[in-house]
């Protein structure tokens, strides 16, 4: 059981790019999914997550208006669709699957986005 990240990459300032965290093994059902980056020398902040038992989300204030979670149920697939990126967008961005009861906790090996000027 586990979570893959997919679609990294480098694009200009103002450019976009879809992330995608596929789950192998189990369902998202009953799970929050979130995203979670980090940048050289800093620590790793939340960025988003999406409950799948409610379909509530949530976004950190730098990247509101900007990005967007979203799932496919038949795929079982989570996604962060990144807009109007930034050079401070620059970081390893990690899938996060936690469910409460029982609990399970699963992350992702990360995947670069790289925003150049």
């Amino acid at each position: 059981e586990h979570v893959v990240e997919s679609g990294g990459g480098l694009v200009q300032s103002g450019g976009s790019l879809r992330l995608s965290c596929a789950a192998s093994g189990f369902t998202f059902d009953h799970y929050i999914v979130g995203w979670f980056r980090q940048a050289p020398g800093k620590e790793r902040e939340g960025v988003s997550c999406l409950d799948n038992s409610n379909g509530n989300t949530y976004y950190a204030d730098s990247v509101k208006g900007r990005f967007t979670i979203s799932r496919d149920i038949a795929k079982n697939t989570v996604f962060l669709q990144m807009n109007s990126l930034r050079l401070e967008d620059t970081a390893v961005y990690y899938c996060n699957a936690h469910r409460v009861l029982p609990p399970r906790d699963y992350w992702g090996q990360g995947t670069q986005v790289t925003v150049s000027s």
